[in-house]
């Protein structure tokens, strides 16, 4: 089920309705039956891939907490992370690993063959299987203690909102939520529904629009002049903002509806100042699971400089993969590893008595230099396949021409989408406290903004049922 689909705009406020409706101890049986419910929409049959991992991580915790000796929990552990990851490998890079290997061992003379595997991804499975994973890690750590009661559990891995496409929660921020049966709050649910018109807009009214453009360029590389790639870049890197962070404030703001308070995802990522920076506002809640179960177990930055580089350079090299089983996507993560060392070794925002650079047009001068450069990556994100995404990048320096338009109407309002998105992020960013539009203190000034809103996704909002792109991870 589709958050822009009619089924949702039905769904969603029924299990309000009825949340808040019915006694609050049977409330984790009404959530846990929709979550599931929700998920089930797409191949009822996966459901039992997330009853699977629910049941072993939950099992497995338990037996960690209950271990003696460190070797006994450190074995539940391995159990439950070669379970649930090798599910996650079968069903997303079995394929990949048997072409690359095998097509390697070819060059050598060596002919051997698996036999492919033909299932289709299941929607959302990284998000649940990392969620539930980072459950295990802190038990394992003595961070949390293992959750007894396995509905409520069940509940954590699969609850609906974020189940498909994150945040990925982490265990000590929602268990407790599931648990705690606040009355309804008015100032909550307003929140709530706030971010939800806003995501909303972000996803059928600029994403979705400025898709069309996106998809007729990168589908036909091959014919179109380097202006016409460099928009669809810039377009590009505006719509899967968009859509991820569009998907991320409807999730936020229809649990922030019944009572719950998910992380924030998005921090205004393209106002960054350098690489790192971005990396602290973009998929938070990714970006942070990979530093806490990658990065800081590999060694951090303890152990030297090269020690640091090399596993910044891994951890990014796994994010692109946790991505997608695609050359195209080790390549995109792989660049970012690389801004990440570089960003170390050559910091973006110099200071000093010699520093005869305003710090306004320096810090301008960091958000284009950092904006730029995730462009460039997201040209090997986008791109079909490895050898499109060089022809995007030869043919955005060598082959001139006229800018591809398309449909004029669609071309225009995808930039008037992405000049309403910019004042909105900037208002936020630098004035944050400003008490206009959404955050008036006036009442019929908030009402009409949130009716313009509105209004512009009725009119300009594309409703075809486009799926989110980060579905498909």
């Amino acid at each position: 089920m589709l958050f822009n689909s009619f089924g949702f705009l039905l769904f969603f406020p029924l299990v309000c309705v009825l949340y808040h409706g019915i006694a609050a101890k049977y409330r984790w049986l009404l959530l846990l039956l929709a979550s599931y419910y929700f998920y089930m929409n797409w191949q009822p049959v996966y459901a039992l891939l997330i009853f699977t991992s629910t049941l072993v991580t939950y099992a497995c915790a338990l037996q960690m907490e209950r271990a003696v000796r460190q070797e006994q929990k450190k074995r539940y552990l391995t159990a439950s992370l070669i379970i649930n990851l090798g599910i996650l490998f079968l069903f997303k890079y079995y394929n990949f690993f048997n072409t690359a290997i095998f097509g390697f061992l070819e060059d050598f003379g060596l002919r051997m063959h698996l036999p492919e595997f033909g299932f289709l991804l299941p929607v959302g499975i990284s998000f649940y299987t990392f969620q539930a994973v980072g459950y295990t890690i802190d038990v394992y750590r003595g961070d949390i203690k293992a959750e007894r009661h396995l509905g409520i559990y069940a509940l954590f891995v699969s609850f609906f909102p974020q189940l498909v496409a994150g945040p990925i929660e982490r265990a000590k921020n929602l268990l407790p939520q599931f648990r705690h049966h606040a009355p309804f709050n008015y100032n909550m649910a307003a929140s709530g529904v706030r971010l939800m018109i806003w995501g909303y807009f972000m996803k059928v009214v600029v994403a979705d629009r400025l898709a069309i453009y996106v998809n007729a360029v990168y589908g036909n590389v091959e014919y179109h002049s380097s202006m016409t790639l460099i928009t669809a870049t810039l377009f590009f890197a505006v719509q899967i903002y968009c859509d991820f962070a569009g998907y991320s404030n409807i999730a936020i703001g229809s649990a922030r509806i019944m009572g719950f308070d998910l992380m924030t995802n998005f921090k205004r990522p393209y106002f960054a100042p350098s690489c790192a920076a971005f990396w602290q506002r973009w998929h938070i809640s990714l970006s942070t699971w990979f530093k806490d179960y990658v990065y800081i177990p590999l060694g951090g930055n303890r152990n030297g400089k090269v020690r640091t580089y090399t596993n910044l350079m891994l951890t990014f090299l796994v994010s692109g993969l946790w991505h997608g089983a695609n050359w195209t996507f080790v390549v995109w993560g792989g660049l970012n590893g690389i801004y990440q060392v570089l960003n170390k070794v050559l910091p973006f925002a110099p200071s000093g008595k010699r520093d005869v650079v305003p710090a306004g047009m320096r810090y301008a001068g960091n958000v284009a230099l950092t904006f730029l450069l995730i462009c460039f990556s997201w040209i090997f994100f986008r791109a079909n396949s490895f050898d499109d995404a060089l022809v995007v990048v030869t043919r955005m320096v060598t082959a001139k021409g006229e800018l591809f338009i398309g449909e004029r109407s669609y071309f225009l309002y995808g930039l008037l989408g992405i000049g309403i998105l910019f004042l909105k992020d900037a208002r936020d960013e630098f004035f944050p406290n400003a008490r206009i539009f959404f955050k008036s203190t006036s009442k019929p000034v908030r009402y009409l903004s949130y009716t313009t809103v509105v209004v512009l996704i009725l009119l300009l909002g594309v409703f075809d049922g486009g799926q989110f792109i980060y579905f498909q991870f």
